[in-house]
């Protein structure tokens, strides 16, 4: 807090109010409302102005009405951030899976709207590097992501090393100061630390071991993918993969489906045209 009124005063005298205006102003607020708690007297006004006194939340709305404020702006007056409140929530870990509902209206944050024409969606890419420029939309979640020790990784279409755990297509968080390979034993898959990785063919997203000289990349045991065994020299761990985003309930592309509906109604005609040949030989 810069000083005790932190601007209050000057925010009602620019407006030409008085005292007292404010409080036959919030005195009709509290009567629409039928709420008292809206009313702030000149002495209680005083009180805030001059002595740093907090206001209570009606109290508070009701300056935000009497000096056309917004009701966040007056928040952060005294250091109640909105802006922040995406992030504040990791601090708060419920053991239920549930609906979030701490979002619905809050500030607009960034994000990116225009990407490098090299983007190609069939490789593994350091999304950060790609971005070109960010634009404000209402997407309050992705504040969580403003840290400045993580950067954004883009699971290539044809990437299938860690497939279905990251699945191609998806969006993953790298925190890019855990770039150290750990050593030990997990209980899952889950446990065992993702790597996102810069090798000279590319990005790509592993398990790993590492020796002195040599870093083994160690795909899913469900994927079609081998192990990749490299010098040192020739690969740098970006980090650890920390969050990820990505599509449930597809494995494939659409397209895929499309061409094996055209190669089952294929194998169907063929099986009819031997059905007819086999009847006609008889």
């Amino acid at each position: 807090m810069n000083s005790p009124d932190l601007g209050l005063r000057d925010l009602r005298e620019k407006l030409g109010l008085t005292m007292r205006d404010v409080e036959l102003g919030t005195g009709r607020l509290a009567r629409e409302h039928n709420n008292e708690a809206y009313l702030i007297p000149i002495s209680r006004l005083s009180d805030f102005e001059t002595k740093g006194v907090i206001p209570g939340i009606h109290q508070l709305y009701s300056l935000a009405i009497m000096y056309r404020r917004e009701f966040s702006e007056m928040l952060r007056r005294y250091a109640v951030d909105l802006s922040q409140t995406a992030s504040d929530l990791e601090i708060s870990t419920p053991p239920q899976t549930h609906f979030s509902n701490a979002l619905p209206n809050t500030p607009e944050v960034q994000k990116p709207v225009r990407m490098d024409t090299s983007f190609d969606p069939r490789t593994t890419s350091n999304f950060g590097a790609m971005i070109q420029q960010w634009g404000t939309v209402p997407v309050s979640y992705l504040q969580q992501f403003s840290k400045m020790s993580y950067t954004y990784g883009y699971i290539g279409s044809a990437d299938l090393t860690m497939n279905p755990l990251l699945p191609p297509g998806s969006f993953v968080q790298v925190d890019e100061s855990r770039n150290q390979v750990l050593k030990g034993s997990w209980r899952s898959e889950y446990e065992r630390p993702i790597y996102f990785i810069e090798t000279r063919d590319g990005y790509t997203c592993s398990w790993c071991t590492q020796s002195r000289e040599e870093l083994i990349l160690l795909p899913h045991p469900l994927s079609p993918v081998p192990p990749r065994v490299l010098r040192v020299q020739e690969a740098e761990v970006i980090g650890q993969v920390v969050g990820v985003a990505m599509r449930l309930g597809i494995s494939r592309k659409e397209g895929d489906h499309d061409e094996d509906h055209e190669n089952r109604d294929s194998d169907s005609a063929k099986a009819h045209s031997r059905g007819d040949e086999h009847k006609r030989a008889r």
